[in-house]
């Protein structure tokens, strides 16, 4: 009588529970779940975009803040400015998957994307390089979303379609690192690039990088209001989710409780599988940013320093094509691959052609014209491809190898490794770069030579 007891007391429970409602809701779905993916895809995509935006026309920003004494420090400022939001980002990113364990996904994801309208606004508001240094700061350390996201897409999906979805996170985090820079390529400094729209007294001539903030923040907004709409998938009762293939797994919920409360409280610096991912995610991580910001500062330094001499714009139009290369690998080919191949095998062998790839890159610097252009899209569309099919595979090695009770705090600790190493890139690409042009170091193509084999 008493077990029956408890066995009603617990399935009332689980049917109160918004873990165990999306559980059910699972079971009963059929074919590809378009909605849930697509929302997935714009709540990072509005987290990426402000990331590396900046890139573009950050190297004219720290110009017009006149700190910079002479034209080969401005690459050193600029890292800093790129780092402040990871070091950010890297101080707090285990405490917000904690919150996101014993809270929700949801708070943690709604409260991040507000965050992104704010500061990404003050950003392109900064008047001088303190300010951009502290809303950048402030972005990373209080928007802590991206780790819970990838928790949330581990448990919104069917096991046949996880992959699918770290894959649209991985997607929507690539066109977001492709688009930002190309947005802020495009609509930096519009009123010398579209007078006939913009003029030097209004707010975008005095503030010439906030047109391609604004834009961003205002599709944070829209995102942040949407994003109540979620379903949350944290479980609020003590016992680990039922499995999802169909509702009679509630019925042994309560005998399997006991040995799911001792996995739970398995350390997760003691799981090899995990901490193993998180070390390769962090490392390529440091390799990705510092990439991200070098070859952005590159192309638009001039060319007796070792540059392509491109323009803002020109960036911004790589950068874009990249992005829909990206997007076309990640819809169509990339699910088959990790199906056949697995995704450590996918990620061995993308990490072994990055290399290929960077080293050609010296030789790249040597063409000019229309050659210059086709061979440096293709070029730039295939280390993206290479990036996001290594960062895809990692999330799904991390999210698998730890229950839903410790899935935010795992990715939270990822993050935090993962951020760290970032800051560090931007900083150590900046002073690498600026080293470089300031004749102390190995002409510039020979410094990018090294740095790919790094």
């Amino acid at each position: 009588m008493a077990g029956e007891e408890a066995k009603e007391t617990l399935l009332n429970k689980r049917e109160n529970c918004p873990g165990c409602k999306v559980d059910l809701h699972k079971a009963r779905q059929t074919g590809v779940p378009i909605k849930e993916l697509f929302t997935i895809w714009l709540v990072v995509l509005g987290t990426a975009l402000p990331i590396s935006s900046l890139f573009p026309f950050l190297y004219f920003m720290i110009r017009d803040f006149h700190i910079a004494k002479r034209e080969e420090d401005i690459g050193s400022y600029a890292g800093y400015v790129g780092s402040a939001f990871m070091f950010g980002r890297a101080l707090t990113s285990a405490f917000w998957g904690v919150v996101a364990d014993r809270y929700g996904r949801k708070p943690v994801i709604i409260f991040g994307t507000f965050i992104v309208v704010v500061f990404n606004t003050l950003f392109g508001l900064s008047i001088n390089f303190w300010m951009a240094v502290i809303t950048r700061f402030l972005l990373g350390s209080l928007n802590g979303l991206l780790g819970p996201i990838k928790a949330y897409a581990a448990e919104i999906f069917r096991e046949e379609y996880q992959a699918l979805g770290m894959s649209t996170i991985s997607t929507a985090w690539g066109i977001g690192l492709i688009i930002g820079p190309a947005l802020g390529g495009f609509l930096a400094q519009p009123a010398e690039k579209y007078p006939a729209i913009f003029s030097m007294d209004s707010i975008f001539g005095r503030f010439p990088y906030f047109l391609p903030c604004l834009c961003i923040s205002m599709f944070s907004l829209v995102v942040a209001i949407g994003s109540f709409w979620l379903p949350e998938t944290l479980h609020n009762h003590d016992s680990e989710m039922p499995p999802q293939d169909s509702y009679k797994a509630l019925e042994a919920a309560s005998d399997t409780k006991e040995g799911n409360e001792s996995t739970s409280k398995k350390n997760l610096y003691k799981n090899w599988p995990l901490m193993s991912s998180i070390i390769i995610y962090c490392v390529f991580s440091l390799h990705d940013m510092a990439y991200s910001e070098i070859f952005s500062l590159w192309a638009v330094s001039p060319r007796k320093f070792g540059g392509l001499s491109f323009s803002t714009a020109d960036v911004g139009e790589i950068l874009s094509i990249s992005g829909f290369g990206l997007l076309v690998f990640q819809l169509t080919f990339y699910s088959s691959v990790a199906k056949y191949v697995g995704p450590i095998i996918t990620a061995r062998i993308a990490g072994a052609l990055s290399i290929l790839l960077l080293a050609s890159y010296p030789y790249i610097a040597m063409l000019s014209g229309i050659t210059l252009s086709v061979v440096m899209n293709f070029a730039s569309m295939m280390k993206n491809i290479l990036s996001i099919s290594i960062i895809t595979g990692l999330f799904i090695l991390q999210n698998k190898a730890v229950d839903q009770r410790q899935r935010g705090a795992a990715n939270g600790i990822a993050m935090t490794g993962m951020s760290f190493f970032k800051a560090l890139g931007p900083a150590g690409g900046g002073a690498l770069f600026s080293w470089a042009q300031k004749g102390l170091m190995l002409p510039f193509f020979q410094v990018i030579r090294w740095y790919s084999l790094c």
